[in-house]
């Protein structure tokens, strides 16, 4: 159950946050700013490659690297030589994931290792691996740890992570929103000097200020009834979330949430993109999750029962779109079937900053979901 009166008392969501997850959602703007500084400290701005890799490899644990691949790749564009190596292993635990490059790896591709935690030997391992091959390593992962060594042993360019004195180590492994864009920066930077995405300076810098005033918006000290992330929080309190997103960037940005709610709030989503997403769904929204789905007796008394999860549409949209939309038939597809739905649309801006925006209410939304029902 999701204690609504817990959201319009910031002092009582202060208490409950013991992960810092509040903290590290409003500070992501100066996070992106942190980590961006940090990787010019490295000498990402001064790099001159020979020129475009033929492949980015992606590894590291966890949704947050997870995201990070999904982002780049969708930045990157239709053409994307961006691949995500998933890793192996009997258990989700540092010392049992593997990571292998692909037999095709070589010279003219680069590795890009992410982790918040640096300790892993199969990234190391990855690191040593790369090397023989000849592919260029560029790792962001928190200083003088393991995989540190590693990659400076393998030649290549580490970055450190940029975290903040008050996090505790169980926050930077879980979906914390300090994370994605402490590894994420540096790495835009990286593929912006490589001409496979463009991600300059001051591009970054109008990030870090609309997730400040995201923070602004969104904050604990604003009021449900004027917050969107409260909004939506409360919105999904009973309800099984049905994520459809449309335009190429927010794809990612629903990816993410469903990954949110799963690893902060413990909650089950669904996510696809329109159009597909009207077809793929529609039984779903027609079952017996849709909110009249109920045949029961209205009249009766449901004081000892436990709240009925139904579905509930949630429509991300990267930017107003002109042209065709399915946003229209979306909403008339739910509502046929008695379906409430909730929408975000990020204001004008670049595709980093659209981005941005919706990463960071949907982040918010997920953190007092957490916090208003226990998780």
């Amino acid at each position: 159950m999701l204690d609504e009166s817990l959201l319009d008392t910031p002092e009582a969501l202060s208490a409950a946050d013991r992960r810092g997850l509040l903290r590290g959602a409003a500070e992501a703007g100066a996070r992106v700013r942190t980590a961006a500084r940090l990787a010019a400290e490295a000498g990402v701005n001064e790099l001159k490659p020979d020129g475009r890799p033929r492949a980015v490899l992606i590894a590291g644990p966890g949704a947050a690297a997870i995201c990070v691949a999904d982002l780049l790749g969708t930045l990157a564009g239709a053409g994307s030589p961006v691949i995500r190596l998933a890793p192996t292993g009997v258990a989700p635990a540092a010392g049992a994931l593997r990571w292998e490059l692909p037999g095709w790896a070589g010279s003219v591709d680069l590795l890009l290792i992410t982790t918040p935690d640096g300790t892993e030997p199969g990234l190391s391992l990855l690191a040593d691996q790369a090397y023989r091959r000849g592919c260029t390593v560029v790792a962001v992962a928190p200083a003088a740890t393991p995989l540190t060594e590693a990659v400076q042993g393998a030649h290549g360019l580490f970055v450190p992570l940029a975290t903040a004195p008050y996090e505790q180590e169980e926050a930077l492994t879980a979906s914390a929103p300090g994370v994605l864009w402490a590894l994420l920066t540096p790495l835009l930077a990286i593929l912006d000097r490589t001409g496979l995405l463009s991600a300059p300076p001051d591009a970054v810098e109008k990030v870090a200020d609309r997730l400040d005033h995201i923070a602004e918006r969104c904050g604990p000290a604003i009021a449900t009834y004027s917050n969107p992330a409260k909004t939506l929080a409360a919105e999904l309190a009973d309800a099984l979330p049905v994520i459809w997103t449309e335009g190429t960037s927010a794809g990612p940005a629903g990816r993410r949430f469903a990954a949110d709610l799963a690893d902060l709030a413990g909650r089950p989503a669904v996510v696809a993109e329109l159009p597909e997403a009207l077809a793929a769904h529609n039984a779903l929204l027609a079952g017996p999750l849709a909110a009249s789905a109920d045949p029961d007796d209205f009249f009766r008394d449901r004081v000892e029962e436990a709240p009925v999860m139904h579905a509930r549409v949630v429509l991300l949209r990267d930017r107003p779109l002109g042209g065709l939309s399915a946003a229209p038939a979306a909403r008339e597809l739910a509502l046929s079937h008695d379906t409430p739905i909730s929408e975000l649309e990020p204001e004008e801006g670049g595709e980093l900053e659209t981005l941005a925006e919706l990463i960071a209410v949907t982040d918010f939304a997920a953190v007092y979901l957490a916090l208003a029902s226990g998780a």
